[in-house]
């Protein structure tokens, strides 16, 4: 079992109610529907990962465009870290991707 901050559980139950569009989509078109389980906006440690599947050890994260600042990218190298150091995998995505390549991230995700 993943240890996780129970600090962060509210936020995490906000962030389910309020997914990005992105999100909304790929979650209500494509990971409901996988035969590998996954949950949304799952805690882990100090974080919140957007997906996540505890049988394939897989972490999906949506990244909006403030992920390519600076001080965001060094961020999420550390919280990309702290999950491979679990034993996870993580795959990052763009918005745009979402949008305009969503067949071809959900054959990534396969």
């Amino acid at each position: 079992m993943l240890k996780y901050n129970s600090k962060l559980k509210r936020l995490a139950a906000n962030l389910r109610n309020n997914m990005t569009r992105e999100e909304r989509k790929l979650w209500y078109e494509y990971l409901r529907y996988c035969d590998v389980r996954f949950v949304r906006q799952k805690v882990i440690g100090n974080y919140i990962v957007d997906f996540y599947s505890h049988r394939a050890a897989l972490v999906i994260e949506i990244d909006g465009g403030q992920h390519y600042e600076d001080e965001a990218l060094a961020y999420d190298k550390k919280r990309d870290l702290y999950l491979n150091g679990l034993g996870l995998r993580v795959l990052r995505y763009t918005n745009i991707d979402v949008a305009d390549n969503f067949e071809g991230v959900c054959l990534d995700i396969y």
